[in-house]
């Protein structure tokens, strides 16, 4: 990882922090590349327990860097930038479309603290976490339309999952900015806090004390790409009955009939 992101984990949370407020937490190579090692390396941290990912500055991230957006016919450009954006690199997607999925496979719930900017890639990036907590008066936007384009770092899919299709396809069409408060009302925001990262914080800590074996397999569950109802009944059951007697499992029912805080393994 580079200096883009700052990258802190205590008591099993992560707190990432994009880290370029002069530039409003614009995405350029340096940052594509800081947040893909960042998300493939939580994906494989066994200790943790959530993930919250916020903006230093004035902003959550106002989206791609001009000079970035550029050079992006430019051979030279470096980085993820460089290669046609049909290559898939990375499973099913492209390496800017990464950067807003990897979050999908860090096993545990990742919140995205949501304030000032977040446009274009940086919404995207927002929508690629389990959960957003969105201050009222943030500005957000699909704004690639602004620069003859399209969303193209999952936008589409994640935009699908979360809003009416007709809100997806007006936002896409006129690139206009909302609100948080309207994020809400949308379904782009989970929540509203003047404060997205302490409240982000607190709700990490909130999930920590549940067993980790459990917010492990909800997120497997409510992950699955599939839209089957006997695929996700059965996935459900599969689950469960690993849970059941298992050592946390135990825990967490001793914790409660004891009126305690448990100690998970």
């Amino acid at each position: 990882m580079n200096d883009r992101i700052t990258l802190s984990i205590e008591d099993g949370i992560a707190t990432l922090l994009l880290n370029r407020p002069a530039k409003l937490n614009a995405l350029d190579p340096a940052m594509f590349a800081a947040l893909l090692e960042a998300g493939e390396t939580l994906a494989g941290d066994a200790s943790l327990r959530a993930v919250v990912i916020a903006g230093e500055g004035r902003a959550f991230c106002a989206g791609l860097d001009m000079q970035s957006f550029q050079r992006m016919g430019d051979s030279q450009a470096g980085g993820v930038l460089d290669q046609p954006l049909t290559t898939r690199t990375h499973g099913i997607s492209n390496a800017p479309q990464r950067i807003a999925t990897v979050w999908r496979d860090v096993p545990v719930p990742v919140i995205a603290a949501v304030h000032g900017a977040a446009f274009g890639g940086g919404l995207q990036l927002a929508l690629g976490a389990d959960i957003r907590i969105v201050a009222p008066d943030a500005k957000m936007s699909v704004m690639e339309i602004k620069w003859g384009l399209v969303p193209d770092m999952a936008g589409i899919v994640l935009m699908r999952e979360l809003a009416r299709p007709d809100v997806v396809r007006e936002l896409t069409y006129t690139g206009r900015q909302f609100t948080g408060q309207e994020a809400l009302q949308m379904g782009f925001a989970t929540q509203l806090s003047p404060d997205p990262r302490e409240e982000a914080l607190a709700l990490a800590r909130m999930i920590a004390r549940q067993s980790p074996d459990a917010i492990r397999a909800a997120k497997r569950l409510l992950s699955l790409p599939t839209h089957d109802p006997a695929a996700v009944l059965l996935a459900e059951s599969v689950e469960q009955q690993k849970l059941i007697g298992s050592p946390n499992q135990v825990e967490a029912v001793r914790a409660n009939l004891e009126n305690r805080l448990p100690e998970f393994r």
